[in-house]
């Protein structure tokens, strides 16, 4: 029963609550109600008609109680199914200090890297095991899901091969991946016009010309085998090579480097992240010496700061889609940083020998259940497993299904006469005993495994992995809870300070919203179990999606794309599609205007799809002449426009109904990106003012913590006619199927789906008129912030009246030309005050873009103008001639405590002004742990696994 005590949680979620902080930004702003803040700065041809409709909101403990029973609902069982996800055990002391601490999860993405060293050396962990264990020198910081991950290493495949012949040969998929893999895969090829070949790898490789080949180990049905042959007649043939591998495997399996693997990728959700019914869950991709340019996502690297000290950093960030754009390679931003943080602290925690002991247990049920089948007359498909044991049953298998459901167990039904049985972490000896009893077998215990399925002598390891004292260094919990509270202290997060993001939009997490996300009833369900077992998770869903509709103005919301990158190549392939649908093949030109977002033409160009720059005018709206230029020049071939709104300027361009209908006239589609949703919700609705499509950032506007760079959900919201397009169950999907259309963009059907708790509870708790609340309350924050440091750098663009929407742009362009000092000096003196910096250099290059949000109070918002006009103060000693910009504390910045306390101070300027800027010093200062990193140099040396502790001994 809802009560009708109303809510308190708009109150705590909006930072600016009290009238008397609300009165004194408006008068900064020259306005009297936030109303008619609104009225002025929000286009009347865009205005939404009326309130949203959602329910008055709950509070707290309905909210919770609300979550409680959507998860009843859900019905437990032991997990049995695999398919790329198994059960495991979060070390408590991992959940308590990592998924639950604010410190890692309300974390950003590494771009300033002196106040994330932290997060950098997990990940570096995270890295070092992968290359470790797949036996490649080089792995990245995380992917989305395996099967995405198998996409990307199919396309890196396609391009880095530089054999002529096989160049633009076939991709062959090896019929033993996962079914979910096969289907993204075969969506990909479909999308960029290149040919997937499905065929059964153990009866050799097929004729003709092969790009790349991949192979899976363990295969979905279980059967290892030593492939070094394979690959090596692969390679003869020009073809590159890339094994989905299983972490946990191959603690015991010869490493796919070992066998001569070009690439490895797969999912490090065994590595004690929860089933989550389908994610998130850390993906990872290893690769030989020489790929590392070509690596999608991000990497992790060591270099030094500016005292020789040895620092973390991402490197090659050349490589990033934001700055490639339509030359990019990969349209991934951000990926699943804090769950492969979790993952690597896992391997940390464990130790080579930890994890070899959970991977010999679970290889040993699997190996007592084949034994009892085979005793019992049920043929065992392969001899040579892991821990996955597929079995024929003539005609039966959906009966064996049932009847181990019965007992509480769950399997996987392959087809009519097949039955998957996967062993985890998890599994115990009761469960071999359920599982044969299900099968026919009479037996009262788990009977010794016999050694005829026991691994061969060519499939075992012998190598050694995670050898860097930081794998055995932390054995008890003591010692780990100190090391991640360590590294968790090295860091800015939003548990600290504000981090006043452009586009990024880091608002609160708050914790009720939190809360539900680890509950067993959630966490703890496997994304292919029956549907009668998910009502609770279903109906959340579905939920949410209705929710998100109604915000947008759309007809219908997929919460599918895992990331807002994947949302935007949902939303693309689904104009792609309709275009084909109509006969339209040839309408294959995405206009994107150049002051968009960085993975929109990422995004487009893997969506198959040409991408046309439109300009940009001086007022930071699109050249109209130049749009109307494009769309004549392209008018048979027009399929989309992509656009930004608010402008990634930070304005309202009041010209936004008129480009969509300039683009509809022409017969495109428009794609609104809807990273900043924040401006709209309450206010308009883009589904109702021009858009066909649009994708939402789960992670910036609807309360799901960034921790540090992911994990992110991006959902793509469509008008009626684009409903049929919207992506497929990769599960079930097929190029051949009836669902022809709706290409599957992540590995399972409703993407991450464990963290959409957080956004449910954000939408109830706020309800319709608070949601328009923390909308207008963001504007006025960032109004108020614009007008407050005009005088001091000014606004780059504003709308009617002189305002902003959610963000500004401050522009340095000229202070730079003026004095030398860079938006980057101004980013890192930052630091000194303990502040994140705003975003850097985007849209505009020598800017800074700031976006306060509806969470924070006056008196931070305060703190930050201040220091910021202290900053301002700094670079006009530069400009007076006082000091150098060499030697000013600006380019000296950040301030480490070693560097102050030094006996050796010969700066021209004070100790005090260096550590402590704003004046007195405060009991709560953050001294970043190392300074100015160089990141050029890092570069030419590349280390992108853990370095002997030794380099950090001087």
């Amino acid at each position: 029963m809802i009560s009708s005590i109303p809510s308190a949680f708009t109150d705590r979620h909006i930072g600016a609550r009290r009238d008397e902080h609300v009165k004194h930004m408006l008068n900064a702003i020259d306005l009297d109600s936030v109303e008619a803040l609104a009225a002025i700065a929000v286009p009347d041809s865009i205005k939404q008609d009326g309130p949203l409709e959602l329910g008055p909101a709950l509070s707290e403990s309905d909210a919770l109680a609300a979550l409680r029973a959507l998860a009843s609902k859900n019905v437990q069982r032991v997990q049995m199914i695999g398919q790329g996800y198994y059960d495991t055990v979060t070390p408590p002391v991992i959940r308590r200090n990592i998924v639950d601490n604010p410190a890692w999860y309300t974390a950003y993405t590494p771009y300033q890297p002196e106040i994330s060293q932290g997060r950098l050396e997990a990940l570096l962990n995270f890295q070092t095991a992968v290359a470790d264990l797949t036996g490649l020198p080089i792995a990245n910081a995380s992917l989305l899901d395996e099967a995405t991950a198998v996409a990307e290493a199919v396309l890196l495949m396609r391009r880095a091969n530089k054999n002529k012949d096989a160049k633009n040969g076939i991709t062959v998929l090896d019929a033993d991946l996962f079914p979910q893999t096969i289907a993204v895969v075969a969506g990909r090829a479909k999308a960029l016009g290149f040919e997937a070949v499905v065929t059964d790898l153990s009866r050799g490789l097929p004729e003709g010309p092969i790009n790349g080949i991949v192979l899976q180990q363990p295969g979905a049905s279980g059967r290892v085998e030593n492939a070094t042959e394979l690959i090596a007649a692969a390679k003869e043939r020009g073809a590159m090579v890339t094994v989905a591998a299983d972490l946990l495997a191959l603690t015991l399996i010869t490493s796919p480097g070992e066998q001569g693997a070009d690439i490895a990728v797969g999912s490090a959700q065994r590595f004690g992240v929860p089933l989550f019914y389908g994610g998130p869950h850390a993906a990872f991709m290893a690769v030989h010496a020489g790929l590392e340019r070509q690596l999608p996502g991000r990497l992790v690297g060591v270099s030094k700061d500016d005292a020789g000290v040895p620092a973390y950093r991402l490197a090659l960030q050349t490589r990033e889609q934001h700055i490639r754009r339509e030359k990019a390679t990969s349209n991934i931003c951000t990926a699943q940083a804090l769950l492969a943080i979790a993952a690597g602290m896992y391997a940390v925690y464990h130790g080579p020998e930890g994890l070899k002991a959970i991977a010999e247990r679970v290889h040993g049920h699997a190996r007592e259940l084949a034994t009892a089948l085979d005793a019992a007359g049920v043929t065992v498909a392969h001899t040579s497993f892991f821990d996955t044991v597929t079995a024929t049953v003539p005609g039966r298998a959906a009966e064996v299904v049932a009847a181990a459901e019965r007992e509480g167990v769950n399997l996987r039904l392959v087809d009519a006469d097949t039955v998957g049985v996967s062993c985890d972490e998890l599994t115990i000896a009761k469960h071999v005993v359920v599982v044969a009893r299900a099968f026919g077998a009479d037996l009262d215990e788990a009977p010794a495994p016999v050694d005829s399925f026991a691994l061969a002598a060519a499939v075992r390891r012998s190598s050694e992995y995670l050898t860097h004292p930081v794998f055995h260094t932390y054995r008890s919990e003591t010692q780990m809870m100190r090391y991640l509270r360590r590294l968790a202290d090295r860091d800015l997060a939003l548990d600290r300070t504000m981090i006043p993001l452009g586009s990024c939009t880091m608002k609160l997490n708050a914790t009720v919203e939190m809360e539900a996300i680890t509950w067993p009833e959630f966490a703890g369900i496997h994304p292919f179990a029956p549907d009668s077992q998910t009502e609770g998770w279903r109906e959340l869903i579905a939920d949410l999606e209705a929710d998100l509709a109604a915000i947008t103005g759309y007809h219908t919301v997929s919460i599918q794309p895992n990331a807002g990158s994947q949302g935007e190549l949902a939303g693309l392939l689904a104009i792609r599609n309709y275009h084909v649908s109509r006969g339209d093949a040839q309408r294959t030109v995405c206009l994107i205007p150049a002051s968009a977002h960085g993975t929109n033409a990422a995004s487009a160009v893997l969506a198959g799809l040409k991408v046309v720059v439109v300009a940009t005018a001086d007022n930071g709206e699109i050249d109209h002449a130049d749009l109307a230029a494009k769309i004549e020049a392209n008018r048979d071939t027009l399929a989309a426009i992509m656009i930004t709104y608010p402008s990634t300027h930070g304005v309202y361009d009041g010209d936004v109904t008129m480009v969509c209908d300039s683009v509809h006239e022409a017969g495109g589609q428009v794609y609104i990106d809807g990273a900043n949703m924040n401006a709209l919700v309450g206010l308009a609705q883009p589904g109702q003012f021009g858009g066909d499509v649009s994708h939402l950032n789960l992670h910036k506007t609807f309360c799901i913590p960034h921790g540090g760079g992911g994990p992110g959900v991006g959902p793509v919201a469509v008008r009626e006619h684009l409903a049929p397009f919207l992506p497929g169950d990769a599960a079930t999907w097929s190029l051949d199927g009836p669902d022809r259309t709706g290409i599957p963009v992540s590995a399972s059907r409703f993407g991450s789906a464990g963290v959409l708790p957080i956004s449910w509870a954000y939408v109830k708790l706020m309800g319709g008129e608070g949601l328009t609340q923390a909308t207008t309350s963001a504007l006025l924050a960032a109004n108020y912030v614009a007008r407050r440091l005009n005088e001091h750098f000014p606004v780059l663009y504003t709308g009617e009246a002189g305002l902003v929407a959610h963000e500004c742009i401050l522009d340095l362009r000229e202070l730079t030309a003026r004095t030398g000092v860079t938006a980057e000096d101004v980013a890192k003196r930052l630091i000194d005050f303990g502040f994140h910096a705003p975003t850097l250099s985007f849209p505009v290059a020598g800017t800074l873009m700031v976006e306060p949000t509806e969470s924070e109070d006056l008196a931070e918002m305060d703190r930050f103008i201040d220091a910021m006009i202290a900053i301002r103060a700094e670079i006009e000693e530069v400009a007076e001639g006082s000091v150098s910009v060499a030697e000013s504390p600006l380019r000296r910045a950040p301030h480490t405590a070693a560097a102050v306390v030094t006996s050796n101070w010969e700066r021209p300027y004070t100790r005090e002004q260096a550590a402590f800027p704003g004046g007195t010093p405060t009991q709560d200062k953050y001294f970043a742990p190392v300074g100015r990193i160089d990141g050029a140099g890092g570069d030419r040396n590349l280390v992108c696994a853990c370095p002997p502790l030794s380099a950090f001994e001087n």
